[in-house]
């Protein structure tokens, strides 16, 4: 790859995107110095797809936007190392997302009946789709995860979704 050219990710699970969806084509999202200021941005990418652009120590990630558990929009969420992995916080319900693998993490317990509690972090496998970044003289293009196995974050990219509100926040729990 040429210095012009940087893949800062990619990944090669997920689930077939709506037919339409399918291309290999890599879409334009922005400048890279606009999106290294904003931190995030989010685009509907091939009219079909609703993507979160990340800047994060060097690297440039993308996702689908809305967290794979409720929907959660993924661009109010904090970003936190787990385990030697930076995730992505979702704010709803606090669930974890590798940048990298897109990776659903939870903390296990050993044995519940042990004092104390031994807790470590494990996999729930792949839940959220990612997307394939490449930096080309400084514009950014994202080309979408064309993989044939279903993620969880799929079941968001539809029409019902892109036109709810997303921004409400659920109700605190009591």
């Amino acid at each position: 790859m040429s210095s012009e050219e940087e893949t800062s990710q990619t990944s090669s699970s997920s689930m077939s995107p709506p037919p339409s969806c399918s291309s290999p084509t890599a879409h334009f999202i922005g400048k890279k110095e606009d999106i290294v200021k904003a931190g995030r941005v989010t685009k509907l990418v091939n009219r079909c797809r609703d993507v979160l652009v990340l800047y994060h120590q060097g690297q440039l990630h993308a996702m689908d936007m809305r967290c794979y558990h409720a929907g959660g929009a993924l661009q109010h969420g904090d970003i936190e190392e787990f385990n030697g992995r930076l995730c992505i916080v979702c704010p709803w319900h606090k669930y974890k997302i590798t940048l990298e693998e897109g990776e659903g993490l939870y903390q296990a317990v050993d044995d519940p009946t042990t004092k104390p509690l031994r807790t470590y972090w494990r996999s729930k496998g792949i839940k959220q789709r990612i997307h394939k970044v490449t930096e080309v003289n400084g514009d950014v293009y994202v080309t979408l995860n064309d993989s044939s196995e279903a993620i969880e974050s799929d079941t968001y990219q539809t029409e019902r979704f892109r036109t709810g509100s997303l921004t409400a926040q659920p109700k605190p729990w009591k």
